[in-house]
């Protein structure tokens, strides 16, 4: 394939996905304020955390409902707009991503489309949970914050104020929540070993809560549930590495293993993760 042809075929993915996120933005936007086959809207979605808070902790009108605040004439429209195209983004995600993959995987071999698969599909499974936990936990982490001022303020949250606080701690939970898919693409690329992860485990917990605290910095219990889950999922990637070395070893047993590289003599600190094993 000619340079000229490949700017032909780069010039026709980046159109069909250009208006992809058009097609989806359009209908985030009508999705933000109706309902869709029996599912809240997108506005009631984002609101869910804050209603959750106690009438005394949020701004409450006379008729018993859960509104925020609006400070400018046009900032709920650039709200929707936010939104909507964010979630149309996400939503036809396959449609753009598959453009990627159709121009990138004519230049890969079979191995590393495979690899480069899996690599995606983890990924994207992992953004969606990391997400979800990130939703589960914006009411706890927005009662602590909250409730500082005690009876002597009142909180009322703009929408531009509360929908950024709310996509920052989706997209910064998803986004940690790859890292252990990161140690085992690693791994499986021979740039990390089972037996290296498995004698700096300590420093990588510690690393993971530090992490934590700052993507989470204002409240303890969003870094807990985010610390606490990155270290488990590390612990799920251990596994997987210690399984894949272990194959690696039974199909090329004349090459020294990672293990021996990495430890060639049995040090107390070998004996300490014996557990490990």
């Amino acid at each position: 394939m000619t340079v000229v042809e490949h700017l032909r075929e780069l010039r026709y993915r980046v159109g069909v996905s250009m208006a992809a996120l058009v097609v989806g933005g359009l209908f985030g936007i009508w999705w933000f304020s109706h309902r869709l086959f029996g599912l809240p809207s997108l506005a009631d979605i984002l609101l869910g955390p804050y209603c959750a808070l106690p009438p005394t902790m949020r701004f409450s009108p006379g008729d018993g409902g859960c509104r925020l605040l609006q400070t400018a004439p046009f900032e709920v429209f650039a709200l929707q707009l936010k939104v909507g195209f964010t979630a149309g983004a996400v939503l036809l995600s396959p449609v753009w991503l598959h453009q990627l993959w159709a121009f990138i995987t004519p230049g890969l071999r079979a191995v590393e489309r495979r690899f480069a698969a899996q690599f995606v599909g983890f990924g994207s499974v992992l953004f969606v949970a990391g997400a979800l936990l990130a939703y589960s936990v914006v009411p706890a982490g927005l009662a602590f914050m909250v409730g500082f001022g005690g009876d002597a303020f009142y909180t009322a949250l703009t929408g531009a104020e509360y929908v950024r606080f709310v996509l920052l701690m989706l997209f910064l939970f998803g986004v940690c929540f790859e890292l252990p898919l990161l140690v085992v693409m690693l791994n499986r690329a021979e740039v990390l070993s089972y037996a290296a992860l498995r004698s700096w485990w300590r420093g990588i917990v510690f690393g993971l809560f530090v992490l934590s605290a700052v993507a989470t910095p204002q409240d303890p219990i969003s870094m807990l549930a985010l610390g606490t889950t990155l270290c488990a999922l590390f612990a799920v990637a251990l596994a997987v590495c210690r399984r894949h070395d272990r194959r690696r070893r039974v199909a090329a047993p004349d090459v020294p293993s990672p293990e021996v590289k990495a430890s060639p003599t049995p040090t107390t600190e070998t004996k300490d993760h014996a557990w490990l094993r």
